[in-house]
C-alpha cells in the first residue's frame, strides 16, 4: 500500500508515476526492476518514491492491485459457479488484459514474479476444496498461456472449460 503522502498527491502526479511504473513492470521482472528508473522516468527525487512506498517490491503490489482492480471490474464472484460462469470470467479477464495497457506487466507477473511477491489479498483466496483447487490451477494456468501466446486464446479457452465441466457438477 502506498503512504498517505502518496494518496495525498494531485491525481496528475500519481498517474504519472503509476505510468512509470507500469513501464517498468512491463519490461522487467520484479527481480530486475530499478527505482532508478522509475524516478527518471516519473521525474520524481529516489528519496520521493521511497516517501511513497516502502521498497520497489511495495510500488509492485500496488500497481498489480491496481490493474488486478482494473481489469477485474465487469467481473463478479459469486459462491457457486458452473463452469460457464468460470469460463466466463477467465475469458473476460483474458480478453480485457490482452487488450489493455497491463497486458506485459500481468504476462510477466504470471510468469516470474508471482513465485516472487504474496499479494495481500491473494490470501483471502485459498480454495476450500480439492476441485475449487483444480479450478484456480486451471484457471491461472490457462490465464498464464493466453497472455503468452494471444492467438491461440480460443483454443486455450476452448480446453479449460472442457477441463473444469466435471470439476463443476454436482457433488464435486
Amino acid at each position: 500500500m502506498p503512504s498517505t503522502t502518496y494518496q495525498h498527491l494531485p491525481k496528475e502526479k500519481q498517474l504519472k508515476i503509476e505510468s512509470a511504473l507500469l513501464k517498468e513492470f512491463s519490461s522487467h521482472s520484479l527481480a530486475d526492476a530499478q527505482v532508478a528508473r522509475i524516478v527518471k522516468d516519473a521525474e520524481i527525487a529516489r528519496g520521493a518514491f521511497y516517501k511513497y512506498f516502502e521498497n520497489i517490491q511495495a510500488a509492485y503490489i500496488y500497481l498489480y492491485q491496481q490493474a488486478v482492480l482494473e481489469i477485474h471490474a465487469g467481473i463478479v464472484g459469486e459462491q457457486k459457479l458452473s463452469a460457464e460462469d468460470y469460463y466466463q470470467q477467465v475469458s473476460s479477464f483474458v480478453n480485457v488484459v490482452n487488450g489493455s495497457e497491463y497486458h506485459e506487466m500481468m504476462k510477466l507477473h504470471f510468469e516470474i514474479n508471482e513465485q516472487l511477491v504474496e499479494i495481500a489479498g491473494n490470501r483471502n483466496l485459498r480454495p476450500k476444496s480439492a476441485g475449487e483447487w483444480a479450478i484456480m490451477v486451471l484457471s491461472h494456468e490457462t490465464i498464464r498461456e493466453c497472455l503468452e501466446k494471444p492467438s491461440r486464446s480460443v483454443k486455450l479457452l476452448k480446453r479449460y472449460y472442457q477441463a473444469i465441466v466435471p470439476l463443476t457438477k454436482e457433488g464435486n
